[in-house]
């Protein structure tokens, strides 16, 4: 997936400006594609040059001009198309498994300390996940489609249990460590010159 779908698809219920559209972001894919506030603005003005969006600009009084991004014909265009193509599954980068995988030189207690402290944050993300659906009543996304809704929860329903899956797995893992299963490790030979 790219940004600027990303981008094409939220411009689709409506003109946003990058502020708005950050909120967006936040409060409904950021679990699965966040975005910061600089990527969002460098990718609009990436649409508006490629003609798949136009720019408004609203005047303030007190502050600078507001821009506000429409899609343009071509632009819904390009979403539909993207909408309709199938997609590789990338594989993802996670440096907490790059740890575990060279954590073998640890003590038990420092292995165990680190599955503790990456549970406790994988559940505070599942918190998170979990408050999705009522942070997001809080967003007028201007459109009041149940087929459009079905679908954003489908992408909340594969975070919340991907994300379980996951802290199952690393509480399983702390139970083995507890246990004492976990392989001791072994004493450095010294060599003597």
């Amino acid at each position: 997936m790219s940004l600027e779908h990303a981008i094409l698809g939220f411009l689709q219920y409506g003109p946003s400006s990058g502020y708005d559209l950050k909120a967006r972001f936040d409060l409904s894919v950021q679990h699965f594609w966040p975005a910061d506030q600089s990527q969002i603005y460098r990718t609009l003005a990436k649409l508006a040059k490629d003609k798949l969006a136009w720019v408004e600009h609203c005047e303030q009084e007190d502050r600078p001009d507001r821009k506000v991004y429409h899609i343009t014909e071509a632009g819904s265009e390009e979403l539909r198309r993207w909408l309709t193509r199938p997609l590789a599954m990338k594989g993802g980068r996670s440096a907490p498994l790059v740890q575990v995988f060279f954590a073998g030189q640890l003590s038990d207690e420092e292995l165990l300390a680190m599955f503790r402290r990456r549970a406790d944050e994988v559940r505070a993300g599942l918190e998170q996940l979990r408050q999705v659906p009522e942070r997001a009543e809080q967003v007028t996304w201007g459109i009041d489609d149940p087929r459009e809704e079905w679908c954003w929860y489908l992408t909340l329903e594969c975070g919340i249990r991907s994300t379980e899956a996951f802290l199952a797995w690393l509480e399983d893992v702390i139970a083995r460590i507890e246990r004492g299963e976990a392989p001791r490790q072994r004493e450095e030979a010294v060599c003597e010159r």
